[in-house]
């Protein structure tokens, strides 16, 4: 598997505090070793957001991203609280 980060992406992690950046290179690393892995939950969107896909990094806190060509390619689009990518 491949994972490119998309700019917006990265501007928003960066943003987080320490702690959450850290969950959310543990919520990473769990993903690109089994992106269905039940501890992150991978799960499709629908509505304005159908063909994307999210997991989670805590309870509160997603990483939104769009896969291609059966998991060879994923693009890291968001993260943050749901009210903030699920717009």
């Amino acid at each position: 598997m491949r994972v490119v980060y998309h700019k917006e992406f990265e501007k928003k992690l960066k943003k987080l505090p320490q702690a959450l950046q850290r969950k959310a290179q543990e919520a990473t690393d769990i993903f690109k070793d089994n992106p269905f892995d039940p501890q992150i939950g991978n799960h499709a969107l629908s509505g304005k957001m159908l063909g994307k896909r999210a997991f989670s990094v805590t309870g509160s806190v997603c990483i939104i991203f769009k896969e291609y060509d059966n998991y060879v390619l994923v693009l890291f689009l968001d993260i943050g609280g749901h009210p903030q990518v699920y717009r």
